[in-house]
């Protein structure tokens, strides 16, 4: 699975990719959302869900280890890379 595939579906096709194939890695709060880190292998994904209205309102896949910055005092993943 690589990041360009996850990205042609739609948000309860990319929610179903992370269920069946992602390992989850951490939470995190920003502005009411409670967002899920998983890692997908090739690439990571967040699920932004809004708990006040029930409703989960992004799934994005990224590579950028710049987007993974906000969980760096919750998990070390340092040791994924090759720095």
């Amino acid at each position: 699975m690589d990041l360009t595939f996850f990205n042609t579906h739609t948000l309860a096709g990319r929610l179903e990719i992370i269920w069946a194939h992602g390992n989850f890695i951490a939470f995190r709060g920003r502005r009411g959302y409670r967002i899920a880190l998983y890692d997908l292998g090739s690439f990571f994904a967040e699920i932004w869900y809004n708990p006040a209205n029930d409703y989960v309102s992004l799934v994005r896949g990224f590579i950028s280890k710049k987007a993974l910055e906000p969980y760096i005092n919750q998990v070390d993943l340092m040791e994924m890379f090759d720095w």
